[in-house]
């Protein structure tokens, strides 16, 4: 068995420089090449970023046999699609979030990824930092008691007329883009989807949500509250309140400053908890080495992710409806 895995780079998107910084901080990866659909486009970010390899498109890259695994940053509604062809050239994925744009879509990566022996995970970052471990922890120790609601928020004021989350046809709006990440969060401290969603959504000129709200009712009497935003200023936090205490997360999503720390409060007294620096995608790079070296599973499954695109789904069928959404897990 190999002692490490090598990366390639599926276009010059500008959040490959996260990816890079992870890939280089971890010890069993080796950053090996970038595509793009221009060769010329391919050579300049390969040069500035001390990439041995530039390939001048997609196909090639997947068919590189000195590739293991490629990083999937492509617009939204090109996620699945080539996700599914490296997992067809026996390429392992990591695909930034969200995984697709339909339930269907995600069976098909889980089905192209079991008939090729090869691993997909989807790229949420925050799921690897140890802030989010302990949350889970916590939770999972009652520390909180009975978890009874949750709420979330992520905006921040994207002021490029021309960016791609702007287009409807690409995958664009606010939920998809970070509306993902409170649902995420979500998800992951409830463990499962709620029985019904009601949203609500501010439009932009293109079609696209500017600004989403949601409610979420569990079928335990656990609430949720979620909202994102393209045209309010940098905000997020995470609360989860339960029948012994509370713990307010400030910075859920993105947390790399020094001085990252979240706060317990209970009837017996009050804790703050602070974490390193971390070099932040490190974790999902180490969760994809752990998977293709060691044949651990990964922390996100598929499965899961499956279960937040119905959910962003559902709330767009409300928002767009102007009804509550009964969500049925059979169809999962």
């Amino acid at each position: 068995m190999p002692d490490s895995i090598r990366w390639g780079l599926l276009s010059t998107a500008r959040i490959n420089r996260s990816l890079i910084a992870g890939v280089r901080a971890s010890r069993r990866s080796r950053l090996v090449a970038v595509a793009s659909r221009e060769q010329s486009k391919a050579q300049e970010f390969a040069q500035k970023w001390d990439i041995p390899a530039a390939i001048g498109s997609y196909e090639a890259m997947l068919a590189d046999p000195q590739i293991d695994v490629i990083y999937n940053p492509l617009p939204n509604h090109l996620h699945a699609e080539w996700t599914i062809k490296a997992l067809e050239a026996k390429k392992h994925v990591l695909v930034e979030k969200p995984i697709a744009l339909s339930v269907s879509d995600v069976h098909a990566i889980a089905d192209a990824a079991r008939k090729n022996n090869r691993v997909a995970a989807e790229a949420f970052m925050y799921r690897h930092h140890p802030q989010t471990l302990k949350v889970q922890e916590m939770v999972g120790a009652g520390e909180l008691g009975e978890v009874r609601f949750i709420q979330g928020t992520f905006s921040f004021v994207l002021d490029r007329p021309n960016d791609i989350r702007w287009n409807p046809d690409f995958g664009g709006g606010s939920i998809w883009d970070i509306g993902c990440y409170p649902l995420s969060y979500t998800r992951m401290i409830t463990g499962r989807l709620p029985i019904a969603v009601h949203g609500f959504q501010v439009l932009a000129p293109s079609g696209v949500d500017l600004t989403f709200s949601g409610s979420l009712q569990y079928s335990d009497d656990v609430l949720a509250q979620f909202h994102s935003s393209f045209g309010l200023p940098y905000n997020t936090f995470m609360e989860i309140q339960g029948t012994k205490g509370s713990l307010m997360i400030s910075s859920p999503f993105k947390p790399e400053s020094a001085n990252v720390s979240m706060h317990l409060k209970r009837e017996d007294g009050q804790k703050e908890y602070r974490f390193p620096p971390r070099e932040l995608y490190l974790g999902e790079v180490e969760d994809i080495e752990n998977a293709v070296l060691d044949g651990k599973k990964t922390r996100l499954s598929l499965g899961e992710s499956a279960e937040n695109i119905a959910l962003i789904t559902a709330l767009l069928a409300s928002a767009q409806t102007r009804q509550a959404v009964l969500i049925s897990t059979g169809a999962l």
